[in-house]
């Protein structure tokens, strides 16, 4: 409803609202008029023609019809009523930037980095530089992931994190990897502050270890009493345990096996020292900064056999802890040279090593890009990303007798990680390590999570199962849980060490892992090594030696002699070859290189522990009294340093402040324990 007035001229309604009779004061001297004027109790209602409401009234402002003279609109009523305050302006424009282009993102994406190193409110934290720049990375990597490898290789370059970061972080290597991970971290908490620790140059402290919470992971108590142990039988088996064997297809006779950098005795690395002449000419059988040539996996599968007394028999089953392939860099890896590599390396294991299965895992080399495996938690495609791997080697497997379908389908759905359960009654476990190892960056989404891919849930519930059917379990992978935590994330190896905890002695026999190249030990304790002594210890991770001599190391295996009832390891049997005679091997084809019996476990350390006869376990209490030997007796610590290395000239010495870290690493099965009471810096003989 409108309320109209009588319209006035603009002239005559000045006079009307200046010329209100009775109201005025009179005219002042000074010629501004009244020095008070009292207005109506009414406004005056001829100004408008038209209202909205009475003009007139006194419960309620004047709402006059406005029209604009330029748009000749007439504002409703709805725009100033005070019943109907407005919640959104959803009519008038509002306006945005345009929409950027994917590479006017990465441009800006990048000076956003530069002003937040250059920005003064960060003062000296390099941290929180740090992880606001992975901030800028993330939104970049959701909003034009197309550009993340770009934006890895500019930053890295602008800020000289690596000598060649188009080769190590563009789109064709870890460029997409990266892109992925920084996506989906948490790259302003906990996820951010490790990849600025571990893979920028330190820019963060290590993060420490999460607190774990275990309320619901077994699914029941660990049994007290534990159930009666099984009487040995006597009869003992014969377990070959080989890692490492990193074959070099590409491996080149008479290149430079002594190159500045990268991976030697290939035709594309050289002595920057000596461009024009070769330094040290690459042997046919192998040298101490390359990888294995196919001629030295070819004669230590021809020795081992012969030399564990198993050539008429075979061995009972192999153990191979991971890494068949060569260490090259990214931008000459690929799918088809993983898959070549599996093919050529599992076909000649069953050719050359004879009848008895062999259960392998996945070492960090054993992917593309080598050490990334991604948690299925991605879903989706990034979810099945590497699955290409996983159903290759399961297939492989099959193909060469060695796990029956179960199993199989267990590696196609757990990263290659499976159970099979022997008709001797022994459960082997193998892990995909890469799930836990530090060079993953997968590994840095979500690291709160300790068991992000359910790994350690497979692995878990699969002990449980053996414990319930009162069956043993070894338990293999590739990348080590402890020793001097130099390999390992902190919050899954903590976890593997409560589970490890809950299952042993009377489930989990022994632990095997390769990755180092080295010969070493760890002991795994009750209550997470609260309190160390030979009543607390557990379980053994055994690491084997590599067949690979890199770096400066001689190329080795082992042969367990275990229980056929209890699969306690009685001793172990050690062979080695000196790489640094394989020079003189060169031209002449009488003689390969000479494997030769290095030491046994038993004999070599045996005589420090007493009230121990010749068939009781080499067991985590055994070792441990081994460690008490060796701080009464540093000798035996320069015996485990010349092993560790397989008796390579090129060992250093290992006395001090070395002997004590060693004997605490032996000591030391996860992450959190070995930083916590070990000193670093003397985990590898490797020089």
């Amino acid at each position: 409803m409108l309320y109209s007035c009588r319209v006035l001229s603009v002239a005559a309604a000045s006079a009307v609202v200046f010329a209100v009779p009775g109201l005025a004061e009179p005219v002042t001297a000074n010629g501004l008029g009244p020095s008070v004027f009292t207005a109506p109790g009414t406004v005056p209602t001829s100004v408008y023609k038209h209202y909205y409401n009475s003009p007139t009234a006194t419960s309620a402002q004047p709402q006059p019809v406005v029209s604009d003279p330029v748009s000749h609109e007439i504002y409703p009523l709805e725009l100033t009523d005070p019943a109907t305050l407005p919640k959104n302006n959803t009519h008038d424009p509002h306006v945005l930037p345009p929409k950027a282009s994917s590479r006017q993102l990465l441009e800006s994406a990048f000076q956003q980095v530069l002003s937040i190193v250059n920005s003064p409110a960060f003062e000296s934290n390099n941290c929180a530089r740090c992880q606001a720049a992975l901030q800028v990375g993330k939104f970049l990597a959701l909003a034009a992931p197309e550009e993340g490898p770009a934006f890895a290789v500019r930053v890295c370059q602008h800020f000289n994190f690596n000598k060649d970061c188009a080769t190590q972080f563009g789109i064709f290597q870890l460029g997409s990897v990266i892109t992925q991970v920084v996506a989906n971290a948490d790259v302003g908490g906990l996820d951010g502050q490790a990849i600025c620790s571990h893979f920028l140059s330190g820019l963060c402290p290590a993060p420490t270890t999460t607190p774990l919470n275990l309320t619901n992971w077994f699914a029941k108590p660990k049994p007290n009493p534990l159930p009666a142990a099984k009487k040995p039988s006597g009869k003992r088996l014969k377990v070959l345990h080989i890692s490492d064997m990193h074959i070099d297809p590409r491996y080149a006779n008479g290149a430079e096996a002594n190159c500045t950098s990268g991976l030697c005795c290939r035709e594309n690395n050289f002595n920057t020292q000596s461009l024009n002449v070769t330094v040290s000419p690459a042997p046919r059988f192998g040298a101490y900064r390359c990888d294995s040539p196919f001629s030295l996996v070819m004669s230590a599968l021809q020795a081992i056999p012969v030399l564990a007394g198993t050539e008429r028999t075979g061995f009972d089953f192999t153990l191979y802890t991971g890494d068949l392939v060569s260490h090259d860099a990214e931008n000459q890896l690929s799918r088809d040279y993983v898959l070549y590599t599996e093919a050529l390396m599992y076909d000649l294991f069953r050719k050359m090593l004879g009848t008895g299965p062999v259960y392998a895992a996945l070492g960090n080399h054993d992917s593309y890009n080598q050490a990334q495996d991604a948690p299925h938690s991605l879903n989706g495609k990034l979810a099945d990303q590497f699955s290409w791997n996983y159903d290759h080697v399961a297939a492989l497997w099959e193909h060469e007798g060695w796990l029956p379908r179960s199993a199989v389908e267990l590696a196609r759905a757990h990263y290659a990680a499976y159970m099979v359960k022997r008709r001797d009654g022994l459960r082997v476990i193998t892990l995909n390590t890469d799930l836990w190892y530090s060079a993953n960056y997968f590994n840095y989404i979500n690291m709160t999570n300790p068991d992000l891919s359910g790994m350690l849930r497979f692995l878990t519930d699969e002990l449980q199962a053996a414990e319930d059917a009162g069956d043993s379990v070894w338990i293999a992978g590739h990348v080590l849980t402890g020793w001097d935590g130099s390999n390992p994330l902190q919050n899954p190896t903590d976890l593997f060490y409560q589970i490890v905890d809950r299952f042993s002695p009377h489930v989990i026999k022994a632990v095997f892992f390769g990755h180092t190249h080295e010969d070493q030990v760890m002991i795994y304790y009750a209550n997470n090594a609260t309190s160390i002594n030979a009543e607390t210890a557990g379980a053994v991770g055994w690491i084997g030696p590599s067949v690979t001599p890199l770096t400066n190391l001689n190329s080795g295996f082992r042969v367990y002699e275990v229980d056929s009832e209890t699969f306690d390891i009685l001793d172990a049997h050690t062979w080695k070859s000196d790489v640094n005679a394989f020079s003189q091997l060169d031209g002449q084809h009488a003689f390969g290189p000479t494997f030769e019996y290095e030491y046994s476990t038993r004999a070599a350390y045996g005589g420090v522990v007493e009230g121990w006869g010749p068939n009781d376990p080499l067991n985590a209490t055994w070792w441990h009294r081994v460690t008490e030997g060796m701080e009464k007796d540093p000798s035996l610590v320069t015996t485990f340093n010349t092993f560790q290395g397989k008796s390579s000239v090129r060992t250093a010495a290992c006395t001090g402040d070395c002997a004590t870290a060693k004997i605490c690493y032996i000591r030391s099965g996860s992450v959190p324990i070995a930083k916590q009471n070990c000193q670093s810096g003397f985990g590898s003989v490797q020089s």
